[in-house]
């Protein structure tokens, strides 16, 4: 099947709200006429949440959408949106068919736009991946526990992120330490956080286990340098989902291509979520994540904290 797919990183999520959504009959959507009915005047556009540097993520999701072209039989576009925001108001508005969201910014996405969750990345022994956050200090550091945060520089990722933002917090409040008695600085993303502890700009920073893997992978991170000062427990992995409102014949296809995806189609994606090698796409649930919706009661999270 011939096809085009703009890999391209939206600037605001009012550019998001400008995109065509999947369905719309329009003379220039390129529409394959031979395609399945339930996608047959479209492109499905698949959006994804920028956990990583979009160039670096593009042709990895890339690989992953021409796979799922060929097992649906029609297009597949992939958006790497502005942040986790952006894309809840982009499902919720009808912008996005499919999205992968982090664990807490599925809660939102769930409950803000009714995102229903398909699958998740598996291991290569069958069983659904994980992943940890993490807080690291220099390893001559005086910072030995949470408590020792009090008055220090703490680089976060993004703004509700679950292991850039949200958990680290609550290892902060579970320990007794105030957000206000030390500072917090929002870096940007995983990468950025983890620059300002190796540039030295701060004095400790959250490092999940997938950025720090693929940060060793590239040579820039050397965790025996470092040392770990908090661990979470271990976090499902990204959900792959839906909006509510799919033609169900357009959900059941998909849930299906997407388990039945090689695990070679699957990789590089798999390698920035620290799932190497990988296995197939495992079904998941709203219960799989329950951990996240209750720990978002606790934190007191609203659509503000996304």
């Amino acid at each position: 099947m011939k096809h085009t797919r703009p890999l391209t990183l939206l600037a605001t999520a009012g550019a998001l709200l400008a995109l065509t959504a999947c369905g719309s009959a329009t003379a220039d959507t390129g529409a394959n006429p031979d395609a399945p009915a339930f996608c047959a005047d479209g492109p499905i556009k698949f959006g994804i949440e920028p956990f990583e540097d979009p160039a670096k993520l593009e042709p990895a999701y890339g690989v992953l959408a021409d796979a799922l072209e060929r097992e649906l039989g029609c297009e597949v576009e992939v958006q790497v949106v502005e942040d986790y925001s952006a894309e809840v108001l982009a499902m919720r508005n009808g912008k996005l068919d499919l999205g992968q969201f982090g664990p807490v910014g599925f809660v939102f996405a769930s409950q803000q736009a009714g995102a229903e969750p398909l699958v998740s990345f598996g291991t290569a022994d069958g069983k659904l991946s994980s992943y940890t956050a993490g807080i690291w200090v220099p390893k001559d550091s005086q910072i030995k526990t949470v408590q020792d945060l009090r008055g220090k520089d703490l680089a976060l990722g993004g703004v509700g992120s679950t292991s850039g933002d949200v958990l680290p917090r609550y290892a902060l409040k579970t320990a007794g330490v105030p957000e206000s008695e030390l500072n917090l600085n929002y870096a940007g993303g995983h990468p950025e956080a983890l620059l300002a502890l190796t540039n030295g700009t701060v004095d400790a920073a959250q490092i999940n286990s997938q950025a720090m893997a693929t940060a060793i992978e590239e040579g820039t991170f050397n965790p025996q340098d470092y040392r770990q000062v908090w661990k979470s427990d271990p976090i499902p992995n990204d959900p792959i989902t839906i909006r509510p409102d799919a033609d169900p014949q357009l959900k059941s296809a998909v849930k299906q291509a997407l388990v039945n995806l090689p695990a070679d189609d699957i990789a590089e994606v798999g390698k920035f979520l620290n799932v190497t090698p990988p296995g197939p796409l495992l079904e998941v649930s709203k219960e799989t994540y329950q951990p996240l919706f209750d720990l978002a009661q606790k934190m007191g999270l609203t659509e503000e904290d996304a």
